[in-house]
């Protein structure tokens, strides 16, 4: 039986992802500051249910973070520590600054030495965060069409366990998964969000996604 997914953030990526979860019979909830926000995404999806963060993390027993990166701690502290206590965390964030990009290229606020999901692992130690959903647009978050080609999700975490729920979610959902570790490796995979925005900010072009060739 699939399981209830708990989503805090309301906006592009939350609500694509929420969509998906119940397309494939996931029970979702989603969890804003601003409920107006998803009266659109409840008119399309009447089984859906929204609620504040804490009551979202409590009704979810995977949880998905899709806050913006500069607001995703303090979204995590008010869905409550018990909240997440023990429960796989999908961190589809990026350490996005307050800033324009530059000629096309977003800057971050984190170092290549430290994550952004480094940090929130740290801050909240009893959740089992997995990387995952951070380097594509959401447009494409969902049974992506590349004329029958898998393009891959690069994940990472701590939690051997965990990463196994992420990819079964993540085959579910039409991706290729490429397990790239522990959680240092988001260090790589976060950039890469970077890269994908290019083409979006200098050619108007968002329909793309990576794929890893193996030999």
């Amino acid at each position: 039986m699939a399981k209830k997914i708990g989503i805090l953030g309301s906006g592009a990526v939350g609500q694509a992802l929420g969509s998906g979860f119940l397309k494939h019979g996931y029970e979702v909830m989603i969890g804003t500051r601003e409920p107006r926000k998803l009266n659109e995404w409840k008119n399309k999806n009447s089984q859906g249910k929204t609620g504040t963060f804490e009551e979202t993390a409590a009704f979810g027993e995977i949880v998905v973070l899709a806050a913006k990166g500069t607001a995703a701690d303090s979204v995590l502290k008010s869905a409550g520590g018990r909240n997440l206590e023990g429960k796989v965390v999908i961190d589809a964030t990026n350490p996005i600054a307050d800033t324009p990009p530059q000629n096309g290229v977003l800057k971050y606020f984190t170092t290549l030495e430290e994550s952004l999901m480094e940090r929130l692992q740290k801050n909240h130690p009893k959740a089992r965060f997995v990387k995952a959903f951070s380097c594509i647009g959401s447009a494409l978050m969902v049974n992506p069409d590349f004329g029958g080609l898998k393009p891959t999700m690069f994940i990472c975490g701590n939690d051997e366990a965990a990463k196994s729920e992420v990819k079964t979610i993540l085959d579910t959902f039409g991706f290729e998964t490429e397990d790239m570790g522990k959680a240092e490796a988001a260090r790589a995979i976060e950039p890469l969000a970077i890269a994908w925005c290019i083409p979006g900010f200098l050619r108007n072009d968002w329909m793309h996604a990576f794929k890893l060739l193996k030999k």
